[in-house]
């Protein structure tokens, strides 16, 4: 059974480039007679709201969507919620400690970003670490600790490149040592998205992950905790994102992207449906239409490879 999901983060309101993944996501598992998970992604509890994950859930339901396990209906990997699932994110740090994966970081942002000549990280972290904690000897940890709890960081496998194949985006290949080492718990505890997100997908047996292609530089990350943890990876398609008509990657500075602002006003979930289908390739015109409706005809290989510009809707 091919088991897909989309996971928000309730940070803030769910936007058009939100909804939209979310639409083709849930098209993608539908089309294949396939199960659609729910997951709520609030393990950045100084960002997170349950506002916030509750008008998630009403702006989905308001477009059509449906879904076969999630947080508010419950099923058989419960909780799908991140913030109820910490003991497993520790149980996933012990397995990795044991198999001699992680280490003690004890670097402020700061010390990473005055490091000379650091290479490039992942595009949301800014510069890659350079392996300055990696190796301590136990008696400099020991010290260091005296003053500064540390994170705990992945050490990257010496000489392993990465490659795999993107559903959308094709023969992806991330060389050795790309991003640098990474943190999978911060130093106040706190665990981080790359471990709790392959954790949650192995648990929910999940065989598909279509998401933002914002988030493909990570992939190789997670495919590496997989390998260290003994799971088998699902496949992953990664959708191009929305861009506004200023060439950047569409936000809240854009203005009325909100799902809420749309149906607070009116609009009808087919016209907004139909709008995100016509963007995304899936129908030819923007006309009103049901998510139901595009699930006979959908067919992946007419997704954009390439971002798409567009003009908040006047709908």
């Amino acid at each position: 059974m091919r088991r897909g999901r989309f996971a928000p983060t309730p940070s803030g309101k769910m936007h058009l480039g939100n909804a939209r993944t979310a639409l083709i996501s849930w098209l993608h598992m539908r089309s294949l007679n396939g199960e659609f998970i729910l997951r709520m992604e609030d393990i950045d509890t100084e960002r997170s709201r349950e506002k916030w994950a509750e008008l998630a859930l009403l702006d989905l339901r308001w477009l059509g969507l449906d879904w076969d396990e999630g947080p508010d209906v419950g099923g058989p990997y419960a909780p799908y919620t991140q913030s109820e699932r910490l003991e497993r994110y520790e149980a996933g740090l012990l397995e990795l400690e044991a198999a001699g994966a992680l280490y003690p970081c004890f670097c402020s942002r700061a010390d990473i970003l005055s490091a000379a000549s650091a290479p490039h990280g992942l595009t949301s972290e800014g510069p890659a670490y350079a392996g300055t904690c990696r190796h301590l000897t136990a008696a400099q940890r020991a010290e260091k600790a005296l003053h500064k709890a540390p994170s705990l960081r992945f050490a990257l496998p010496e000489g392993r490149e990465v490659r795999f194949e993107d559903g959308i985006a094709g023969t992806r290949s991330f060389a050795p040592g790309s991003g640098g080492d990474f943190v999978v718990r911060r130093a106040d505890g706190l665990h981080s998205y790359q471990l709790s997100v392959v954790m949650d997908d192995a648990d929910m047996k999940i065989t598909d992950v279509l998401r933002g292609y914002d988030l493909l530089d990570s992939t190789p990350r997670q495919i590496l905790l997989y390998e260290a943890l003994g799971l088998e990876a699902p496949n992953f398609l990664h959708v191009p994102l929305l861009n506004g008509s200023d060439g950047n990657r569409l936000a809240k500075r854009h203005g009325g992207i909100a799902i809420s602002s749309f149906r607070e006003r009116g609009t009808s979930p087919e016209q907004l449906v139909g709008w995100l289908a016509h963007v995304s390739g899936l129908i030819d015109r923007p006309e009103a239409v049901s998510a139901a409706e595009l699930v006979g005809s959908f067919d992946l290989s007419l997704i954009p490879r390439e971002p798409v510009v567009v003009n908040v809707p006047d709908l």
